[in-house]
């Protein structure tokens, strides 16, 4: 949804403000906060980081098949991959769903070069003291290849009600998510931490071993709503999002809500990278075709006015069909290259 009002409201939901619009329901899965905020921006920051390009996985498909791919896509070239963590198929519940963090455990020890993660895990499935030893545990296993997704979670998981784990209101969820992810970078960063919160706490607890990667592993935060960005502004090392090509002017929109956000707290906005899965809803219900694959030019066309923008993070999704492999291959090989070279320059 697009909300239109006067500067004033817009300046008012800025970093996390009350806002006197409407906010509206949008079904994006994969653990984003169901509201959108559409701010009149400048365009983000010319960012640090080099241009990466990544696979976003489903991962319903049998272990041996699903580690064919991903040593495939590492073969290729792609720098990260990661996959939704959730207990079900979000439109297909009663089809194979394999748990996330179980099957990073596996890859890291089958590949080499690649970075892994999950895109995202909901806070609700797990302890964040937990969910940090556990990321620290495949942070080890991967020799330092690990970067660990956040996502506050969405409403509609049938999860929920399949597990009894409570559906918070989005309100709860966001204020949640704030204390799990200061307890998670708490415990990444240092070697004892004490957190009292409303909804968390831990108590003299000791990270041991520490992670590979210094001063902590990486942390991906999808946000969409003002709130959200603001802690992925505080706290992210990548804030990450999703949708559609045609959603351009949006994002360059929040882009620039999340620079104000960053210098707001003193953090210059290029140390905080921008990443972009562009998701078809259409494509993955019906596991179709992806446009983007229909031919090198699509490809650029599609990707390059991100990247311009400030994205530095490309995620695509695995193709459904094996009619597109071979573009696919052809992209990988040829024009990720030729992209890398021209923007990392």
């Amino acid at each position: 949804m697009v909300f239109s009002g006067a500067l004033a409201c817009a300046r008012a939901a800025r970093c996390g403000g009350a806002s006197p619009l409407k906010t509206y329901e949008r079904s994006y899965p994969y653990s984003f906060l169901n509201f959108h905020l559409i701010l009149n921006c400048e365009n983000t920051v010319k960012q640090s980081h080099g241009l990466r390009f990544g696979i976003a996985f489903v991962p319903d498909v049998p272990w041996d098949e699903f580690l064919r791919r991903f040593l495939y896509i590492e073969e290729l070239g792609f720098d990260i991959a990661g996959l939704g963590d959730h207990f079900a198929h979000f439109w297909f519940p009663s089809q194979p769903w394999f748990e996330a963090w179980t099957i990073l455990s596996a890859l890291a020890t089958q590949t080499s070069k690649i970075r892994i993660g999950t895109l995202v895990t909901p806070i609700a499935w797990r302890n964040p003291a937990f969910l940090a030893k556990q990321a620290v545990m495949v942070d080890h296993i991967s020799h330092g290849r690990l970067e660990l997704g956040l996502g506050a979670g969405v409403g509609w998981d049938p999860g929920y009600e399949m597990t009894g784990i409570p559906n918070w209101g989005p309100r709860e969820r966001v204020a949640r998510f704030r204390e799990y992810v200061e307890i998670v970078d708490q415990l990444l960063s240092n070697e004892v931490t004490n957190y009292e919160g409303r909804y968390y706490r831990v108590k003299e607890a000791v990270m041991s071993p520490r992670p590979v990667q210094k001063p902590r592993l990486p942390i991906t935060i999808a946000a969409t709503g003002p709130r959200m960005l603001k802690l992925a502004a505080r706290f992210a090392d990548t804030w990450t999002t999703l949708g559609p090509a045609e959603r351009l002017e949006e994002i360059r929109s929040r882009n620039g809500l999340v620079d104000e956000c960053c210098r707001e707290i003193g953090r210059d906005p290029r140390t905080l990278r921008r990443s972009y899965w562009f998701m078809y809803m259409d494509a993955e219900k019906e596991k179709g075709l992806f446009d983007y694959y229909d031919s090198e030019d699509a490809f650029r066309e599609m990707v390059r006015p991100y990247i311009n923008m400030g994205v530095s993070e490309v995620l695509l999704s695995y193709p459904y069909r094996d009619e597109q492999l071979p573009m696919f291959e052809k992209i990988a090989k040829e024009v990720i290259p030729e992209l890398k070279a021209e923007y990392n320059n």
